[in-house]
């Protein structure tokens, strides 16, 4: 049986009125004890894991192969990682904690994202669907809505500004204040995080898709996004949420400090994620420059059998 203790609340007149349990002091051990399995996203995570799966088995049962390191990537810290932030017993702390949210932050718009695309699940349904849906989903790809979307531009837009958006207007308050928000808010994180990664990084047939050196500069203008978001949040004169931290009246958590590190995450993880994502992009550019060599070497050798064969003729 999990444990939570009784929330403790501070009277104010301009305080709101917390409704959630605060959780016990943030421990390594919270993360497993406070885990819960009764969310709408992850019975969403099951039916996701459990339908890629069933995908690749009927691959396999045809004869098909599907790469291995695509189902470990969608699996693992695709759906994995966005369990391990919001099934686990960070849940707990997400909405007590802005360090917390903001790692919750980081993993879903930028982490799991990336490695969903890697895990090609358009391929994988375009290749197992029946006729019917097949041309459906081929439709909803290349619809007008889902060319606008995947523009990189746009998608870097909407990628930049959401946070700032978010963080910097009673938005952020509103989604703390209701718990229906706030989940609303993780799923849009996903999105968001989808929307920019699948046309820079993905393995699916996309529409309108940029030329590798256009998508390297537009990941290296993504890399200093967040040092300037996180150094902002690091360096506020006011707290976020407003008075929401303080009147949770945890004394375990100073919410100063604690918003010092949230920016702190937001600065570095966003740093390493963005450069590690780029040198995964060099390195898709290197082996399709391979593949398209290869490709001209053999239409070479194809062209010389044609006119020895043409010269032997006559």
């Amino acid at each position: 049986m999990l444990h939570v203790d009784p929330i403790s609340t501070v009277a104010s007149a301009a305080a709101p009125t917390v409704l959630a349990a605060t959780p016990p002091p943030f421990t390594v051990t919270s993360v497993f004890t406070e885990t819960r399995l009764d969310s709408w996203l992850a019975v969403g995570l099951v039916l996701a894991a459990g339908i890629y799966l069933y995908g690749v088995h009927r691959l396999r049962i045809r004869g098909d192969r599907w790469p291995v390191a695509r189902t470990v990537f969608f699996l693992g810290p695709g759906l994995g990682g966005i369990a391990s932030v919001t099934v686990s017993g960070l849940h707990a702390y997400d909405t007590a904690l802005l360090s917390v949210h903001m790692v919750q932050h980081m993993v879903l718009s930028m982490i799991s994202p990336i490695f969903l695309a890697l895990g090609a699940p358009v391929t994988l349904a375009l290749r197992t669907l029946p006729q019917r849906p097949r041309k459906r989903l081929l439709a909803i790809v290349h619809s007008r809505i889902a060319r606008i979307y995947s523009f990189p531009l746009v998608a870097f837009t909407i990628f930049v500004v959401n946070p700032f958006a978010l963080y910097f207007t009673d938005l952020y308050r509103y989604t703390l204040e209701h718990a229906w928000a706030h989940e609303v808010v993780h799923a849009h994180f996903i999105m968001t995080g989808c929307v920019f990664f699948w046309p820079l990084l993905g393995l699916d047939p996309l529409p309108g898709r940029w030329p590798y050196p256009a998508r390297a500069l537009l990941m290296l203008l993504s890399v200093p996004f967040h040092t300037v978001l996180g150094l902002t949040i690091m360096q506020s004169s006011t707290l976020f949420g407003g008075d929401w931290y303080p009147s949770l009246g945890l004394t375990w958590s100073d919410p100063w400090q604690d918003q010092v590190v949230a920016g702190g995450i937001l600065w570095a993880g966003g740093e390493f994620v963005s450069v590690t994502m780029l040198a995964v992009l060099v390195v898709q550019w290197m082996r399709h420059a391979e593949r398209e060599a290869r490709r001209l070497d053999r239409e070479l050798d194809r062209q010389e059998a044609r006119q020895r064969a043409a010269e032997s003729a006559a």
